[in-house]
């Protein structure tokens, strides 16, 4: 199966999400219509929506809540990247101005929370205790790999656990919802919700390093934002620890000081200390790991083309090259 045609298993389903997510959006308040529309028709992946679609149906849920509940995700998840910019003082996303670089960060940061309101607004309609849970206590986490991110800026000694720890719940943690509602709202068993819940968090990790390592390899058209932003930013992400790690004293030195002060200059003798260390490769094999882990924890599924088409996304999740 092809990535196209996991995208067309849920087409018709996704159709159906996009027009719901633009008819929530709706606001009397101008800004919001506007901001929020800019935002959500940027397009993206819509990876998120998309794997609650797929996990639902490879619990062979029939009925229509799973479509609020990709909605009401996507909410999250452009709520969080609004909130993101603003943090990260980002300019570019998906190869066009960020909300806060149009707006100004106040605005982006309001409009943040209005999806967010109107997300748990949402979450109501689903009725159902088990999903507000799940929703309720993966925003929290996400609220808390925010600010775990923010205490890392400008901080080279950070190891590979407490990179994971924050990659977790800042972006996995959204994954592993996405998939687990699938089960709940199939009313399926314990083990058959842990199944998905472990595949979300898995592939989540898997992506996030993925998508940490295009920052040092991809270009600015490709990757929709400007390469090296995580280094501008003062961010340690793993192609930093591996090349620190195992470099040289020098390389190690050039590195810590690139995190510490932030900004572009030193990107060029970073970019050969990572080459030199084969630090890509090597954070790439991380993020294959954790891919191979998320396509193991689908063992225990029947087989359908919706449990073909979740191994073929976490496959893809460290092939892509955006």
């Amino acid at each position: 199966m092809t990535l196209d045609e996991c995208q067309a298993l849920v087409a018709d389903d996704m159709a159906s999400v996009d027009r719901l997510i633009r008819a929530r959006l709706r606001s009397e308040v101008a800004l919001v219509d506007r901001l929020g529309g800019y935002i959500v028709g940027a397009g993206g992946k819509r990876m998120r929506p998309q794997l609650v679609l797929l996990s639902a149906g490879a619990c062979g849920y029939e009925g229509r809540s799973h479509l609020i509940t990709a909605a009401i995700i996507e909410f999250i998840h452009t709520a969080t990247l609004l909130h993101d910019d603003v943090v990260d003082a980002s300019e570019l996303r998906r190869g066009r101005s960020t909300a806060n670089a149009v707006w100004g960060n106040e605005a982006a940061v309001l409009v943040g929370d209005f999806l967010y309101s109107r997300a748990f607004e949402m979450m109501v309609e689903v009725r159902s205790l088990d999903v507000m849970d799940i929703l309720a206590t993966t925003t929290n986490r996400i609220a808390e790999g925010e600010v775990m991110q923010l205490l890392n800026v400008n901080e080279p000694d950070i190891g590979e656990e407490r990179y994971v720890e924050v990659i977790e719940a800042k972006t996995a943690r959204l994954f592993r919802a996405a998939t687990e509602l699938g089960a709940v709202l199939a009313d399926r068993d314990a083990p058959t919700r842990r199944a998905l819940a472990d595949y979300g968090m898995h592939l989540g990790t898997a992506f996030q390093i993925a998508d940490d390592v295009l920052d040092y390899r991809s270009d600015a058209d490709a990757l929709g934002k400007n390469v090296g932003d995580d280094l501008a930013e003062g961010k340690t992400t793993l192609p930093l620890i591996y090349a620190m790690r195992d470099g040289s004293d020098n390389e190690r030195h050039l590195i810590r000081e690139a995190i510490r002060h932030g900004g572009r200059e030193a990107l060029p003798a970073v970019l050969q200390a990572i080459h030199a260390t084969d630090a890509l490769e090597r954070s790439m094999q991380r993020a294959a790991n954790s891919a191979a882990e998320a396509i193991a924890a689908l063992g225990g599924l029947p087989e359908s083309p919706w449990k073909q088409a979740l191994e073929v996304i976490a496959r893809y999740s460290v092939e892509r090259g955006h």
